[in-house]
């Protein structure tokens, strides 16, 4: 009889699990702290801080800032008009209605308004109205008339005969206002220029368009 061989253990590498380790292993533990912008918070505050102070400073200079009054024709009308033959000449009786409007934060005042009237590149006569003045952001009204008796229109004679004949006379009305602005203790001067052509009919004497635009 045949005697039984020793079996062998079986090797370890034929198992698919690790050998527990004699001494166990101790826990370990993770800690999750939340992501801090702090940093990157603080330098978009100051970017737009800066924006903003920016833009106000913009927006205080340009309120501040001054500029030159508006002046608008709001009425023009031909009291008289009459052509003498020999010599040729004119009489003209004109009266204007200005409106000035101050723009700015500052009050204006203004020393002079100055209306004058040309036929076709010739001065014919201005006038000067009193000096007045206009608060901050405020409106006036100015009016002036224009009277002239027996202005000879000699170079041009020719031209006003032939708008006799058609029966309508082109002038030119200039407005000017010149003031100043009182800005603390200073006084800024300032100025503005106002042109009309003015087409007169000459058979009845009365303004049949005009145009207004800066000059």
């Amino acid at each position: 009889m045949t005697s039984a061989k020793p079996s062998t253990p079986p090797s370890s590498s034929n198992y698919p699990y690790d050998a527990i380790p004699s001494s166990p292993q101790p826990p370990q533990f993770f800690i999750l702290l939340p992501f801090s912008s702090t940093s990157g918070h603080r330098t978009c505050r100051r970017y737009i801080s800066s924006a903003i102070t920016v833009l106000l400073l913009a927006a205080a200079i340009y309120f501040l800032w001054p500029s030159d009054p508006y002046i608008k024709v709001v009425n023009l009308r031909l009291d008289r008009l009459k052509v003498h033959a020999a010599p040729v000449s004119l009489d003209i009786e004109l009266g204007v209605r200005i409106k000035v409007r101050n723009p700015d934060v500052y009050s204006l005042d203004y020393k002079s308004l100055n209306v004058s009237v040309e036929y076709r590149g010739e001065q014919l006569g201005f006038v000067t109205s009193d000096d007045g003045s206009v608060k901050a952001f405020g409106t006036s009204y100015v009016d002036a008339t224009l009277v002239l008796n027996g202005v000879e229109v000699i170079s041009e004679s020719i031209h006003l005969i032939e708008d006799l004949i058609k029966g309508s006379i082109p002038f030119t009305t200039t407005s000017e206002i010149r003031g100043s602005l009182g800005i603390l203790l200073f006084n800024l001067p300032i100025e503005a220029k106002l042109s009309c052509e003015v087409v007169v009919n000459a058979h009845n004497s009365t303004i049949e368009r005009q145009d207004c635009y800066p000059a």
